[in-house]
């Protein structure tokens, strides 16, 4: 048996309204910008990591399988874990120095080290 109202990704799950319906949202196609517009900022974080240092990649213009493939990369590089979230690529100690070094190599030009 089908619900009449189905929830959907913003939360709804029931309506007393009888016409009710839920709209879909337009998803627009975000284009990844090229690495020579990128305008990435690299800083250094210990804020709420158990007094962990992070090195945070901030300020990517794209898509999400981009935003994970360059976060991808930047891991292999250094040779840690880290993840991607909240459209930041989060890398585990202060690796500011080489993800700047291949970031400047890769294209990225506009890129600031914080």
């Amino acid at each position: 048996m089908s619900k009449k109202n189905k929830p959907d990704a913003r939360g709804f799950v029931y309506s007393t309204d009888p016409d009710f319906s839920f709209q879909s949202e337009e998803n627009s196609v975000q284009e990844t910008l090229p690495a020579t517009q990128q305008k990435l900022k690299i800083r250094l974080d210990m804020k709420r990591r158990a007094g962990k240092a992070v090195s945070l990649v901030e300020g990517f213009n794209g898509t999400n399988n981009d935003l994970e493939e360059l976060g991808k990369k930047l891991k292999n590089l250094c040779g840690t874990g880290g993840s991607v979230k909240d459209n930041e690529i989060i890398i585990q100690g202060d690796q500011r120095d080489k993800i700047l070094q291949w970031l400047l190599k890769n294209g990225y030009k506009q890129t600031k080290k914080i």
